[in-house]
């Protein structure tokens, strides 16, 4: 079934348009571990995305779990201060309990008094990375890139990029690391012997 994908993948016209190229060596990888899951979440904004989206939403708000790698994501019109409180509320802390830590950029919208007090009254540490140094932040940043390209794939109409966001979203979440497959392989060849 796995070389039937890798086939249908390299045959796709989507694929191969919106596919990476790797220009350059990759960097040095910074290590961020989390203790347990859902113990640390990385923010960061999509956007604005052009065309506008039919509801007028213009911007992603990307949470991404540290440990699991999972993805909770919405569409927006803007970025407040309210809105990414009322995102960590719903989103994040109802759905997987209170963090201890929270990355963000520096952007004002996610570091503001409403974030802070919000930290505050549920006791998260809220954390900066470096200006000007998204690797610092590879998690979110290599999520939004899979977001981004996932939804260009999808989308027939581009001002309907934002009912893609909850299937972008399966396909992200569905989709099954080839390291990992490599250490599952490993494995099975080990107990085999």
């Amino acid at each position: 079934m796995e070389t039937d994908c890798v086939k249908h993948v390299r045959r796709c016209h989507r694929c191969q348009v919106y596919a990476d190229q790797i220009k350059a060596p990759p960097n040095e990888l910074r290590l961020m571990t989390a203790p347990w899951p859902f113990s640390m979440w990385g923010m960061d904004v999509i956007g604005p995305i052009n065309p506008k989206a039919s509801n007028g939403h213009l911007f992603i708000l990307v949470a991404i779990d540290y440990f699991t790698k999972w993805i909770e994501a919405i569409t927006l019109a803007s970025v407040t201060a309210k809105v990414v409180a009322r995102f960590l509320k719903r989103d994040v802390i109802a759905r997987y309990g209170v963090p201890v830590t929270i990355i963000t950029d520096n952007a004002r919208n996610l570091n503001n008094k409403v974030i802070d007090e919000l930290c505050a009254q549920f006791k998260i540490q809220h954390r900066n990375f470096t200006p000007y140094c998204p690797q610092m932040n590879g998690a979110v940043e290599a999520a939004n890139k899979n977001i981004k390209k996932i939804i260009e794939k999808m989308t027939v109409n581009y001002k309907d990029w934002h009912e893609m966001l909850p299937y972008a979203l399966l396909a992200y979440r569905t989709s099954v690391e080839i390291p990992s497959m490599g250490i599952l392989a490993e494995a099975e060849l080990e107990e085999a012997e």
